[in-house]
């Protein structure tokens, strides 16, 4: 994608072909800021303070994390103590422990000299790999939109209107985004599409991050509270809701940004069209039931308590917006039974959201 004409991935080599660049998604939408990270312990800081987020864009920095361990410490120590304390950043996000173990596979067998290169070169094919996979997932949710457009059209329709939640885009991956990616392709197409903002409290990934790429890419959007999409559902305002995920089970329940479920249940109710888009290594085929076996990070209070923005005069302060001494809880993600997913959008096809459904695509899924 692009930010002011220029074609932008959301982590790239330096200069010196050494140290990682990323955007620090913590600036955003008030900066647009370039950290460069020069060590594996600067990259589990980024994972763990979310200066990167999204589940293959951590992946992809937790990769590009062992590369730089291996510039300084190639040894089977270094490369272990490296794994576990990248592994141990965020614990939701499958795509995290995927990448690692890829990049594990690689690494071991070879000998200390060979692993800086080796590592490198494949955390930079993991990259380009997840940019191929989200392309492939926009073309395929084209055709579903494409489908829906025309029924909606039909009725009368001038646009089609989509309701997203959290950040699925290009910020939470390599390039292109998962659930935004149908969006992009289509609007790209010069078709008509409106996309609903859920803001996605308490770290308003919808309003500071989604709301900025489609800004930038000049998508029609509006921003709304996050217990406004029932409504808008209730009234015929939703053609279809499309999320992404952070964990699929291999029976197809998904986990996403908290207040994903509600979605869910007010599309389900209404009779709105419910999507999930993921690239395969999202799926993590040793679970089973997503309620009861994923784990759901816990993040600080203060992410529920306090809020940043930018004052009149430019200014971006954070201000508390609780009485002093209430507690706060903060479960960051929730689970939405496959029940309650019209389908599966992948870079491979789109399918039901079973097990059967998934291995119809991945057949060599274990």
């Amino acid at each position: 994608m692009k930010v002011n004409g220029t074609p932008t991935r959301t982590i790239w080599l330096a200069a010196d072909g050494a140290s990682v660049c990323i955007i620090d998604q913590t600036r955003l939408p008030h900066a647009f800021e370039v950290i460069t990270l020069s060590s594996w312990q600067q990259a589990a800081t980024a994972i763990k303070e979310m200066w990167v987020r999204g589940a293959p864009l951590i992946g992809a920095t937790a990769a590009y994390g062992l590369a730089l361990a291996m510039q300084t410490d190639a040894s089977d120590s270094g490369l272990e103590l490296a794994a576990a304390v990248l592994r141990g950043t965020r614990p939701t996000a499958v795509n995290l422990m995927w990448a690692l173990d890829r990049m594990l596979a690689v690494l071991r067998p070879l000998p200390q000299a060979q692993r800086r290169a080796a590592a490198y070169a494949e955390a930079a094919a993991l990259c380009d790999e997840d940019v191929a996979m989200n392309y492939a997932i926009g073309g395929h949710g084209l055709e579903v939109f494409r489908t829906l457009w025309d029924q909606r059209r039909a009725a009368g329709a001038e646009r089609l209107n989509v309701l997203t939640h959290c950040n699925a885009g290009w910020l939470a991956t390599v390039d292109w985004g998962t659930a935004l990616a149908p969006i992009y392709r289509f609007h790209d197409l010069g078709l008509p599409v409106h996309v609903w903002v859920d803001e996605t409290r308490p770290r308003n990934q919808g309003a500071s991050l989604t709301a900025w790429e489609l800004n930038s890419h000049g998508v029609p959007h509006t921003v709304i509270p996050d217990n406004v999409g029932g409504h808008l559902m209730q009234h015929g305002m939703v053609d279809v809701c499309i999320v992404g995920t952070d964990r699929t089970t291999r029976q197809g329940d998904v986990c996403n940004k908290i207040g994903t479920y509600l979605k869910a249940l007010a599309a389900h109710d209404t009779g709105v069209p419910f999507y999930v888009a993921l690239p395969g290594p999202t799926i993590d085929w040793a679970l089973a039931d997503g309620v009861a076996e994923i784990p759901i990070e816990e993040r600080s209070a203060l992410e529920v308590t306090q809020m940043t923005g930018r004052t009149a005069d430019g200014r971006v302060e954070t201000v508390t917006i609780t009485p002093a001494g209430s507690p706060a809880g903060n479960w960051g993600f929730d689970v939405t039974p496959a029940r309650l997913v019209t389908g599966l959008i992948t870079e491979r096809g789109v399918c039901p959201a079973s097990e059967a459904g998934l291995r119809g695509l991945y057949p060599e899924g274990v």
